[in-house]
């Protein structure tokens, strides 16, 4: 991926300097979990496809810490399904809800210590006429802020499913690559609060107040609270 300045369209019509672009290493994600939240944060997720190329910038994620998390899906140990969290970092950790929807993850922590991030919303800043026209080809999508937000909206927006399933970030020209910004950027301040339809224990927002999102930002999706149902 080239480094040169780029600029990227907002939802509102509006632009916001973002270059250049940083491609994180593997090492970047083998750190704590809620650090890597904290830093996927306006950080910028592309997914290439024959259809074209889809390009979002992250404004709400989740962090899930394995084995110590009563809320993940490692709490219990490795499983087939949740094997990918146990891999490497800087990979994916794909998982469909309720034979629903699909949730996307991003495995951080070093090799075997199963911890991934859970991303929640974005703002389409690339491929917005791609990402719609999937999103109205699934259901409603009212407005250009719905396109991904939520975490089964923010798959479908980026054509992801079981497929991505451990699939590779750090490569520049990879399907799949995560990007940062090197420049100096106004990035809104970090909120942080309960996670959403989490129940028992790792449902307990004063403990586990782990879902972050940048503060104001319209496409960062409604809370509701929802305690029928584990992640």
């Amino acid at each position: 991926m080239s480094t040169d300045a780029v600029t990227q369209t907002t939802g509102s019509g509006g632009s916001r300097a973002v270059g250049p672009w940083d491609v994180p290493a593997r090492a970047w994600y083998a750190r704590d979990v809620h650090e890597v939240a904290r830093d996927l944060l306006g950080s910028f997720l592309t997914r290439r496809s024959d259809d074209g190329d889809v390009t979002l910038r992250i404004t709400e994620v989740e962090a899930y810490d394995g084995e110590r998390d009563p809320g993940s899906h490692a709490f219990r140990g490795r499983t087939e399904r949740n094997r990918a969290m146990f891999g490497e970092p800087g990979r994916l950790y794909v998982y469909r809800h309720l034979g629903l929807h699909h949730c996307v993850n991003v495995v951080c922590g070093p090799v075997g210590r199963a911890s991934a991030v859970l991303l929640r919303a974005g703002e389409v800043t690339d491929g917005v006429d791609l990402a719609r026209s999937r999103r109205l080809a699934a259901g409603r999508c009212d407005s250009d802020r719905q396109i991904a937000r939520g975490p089964a909206r923010l798959a479908v927006a980026l054509d992801l499913d079981l497929r991505q399933y451990g699939a590779e970030l750090t490569d520049p020209d990879g399907e799949l690559v995560l990007h940062r910004a090197t420049a100096t950027t106004l990035r809104p301040a970090i909120a942080t609060g309960p996670r959403v339809g989490v129940s028992g224990d790792g449902g307990d927002g004063d403990l586990y107040p782990w879902r972050s999102w940048l503060a104001g930002d319209p496409t960062v999706s409604a809370y509701r609270r929802v305690s029928a149902r584990a992640r």
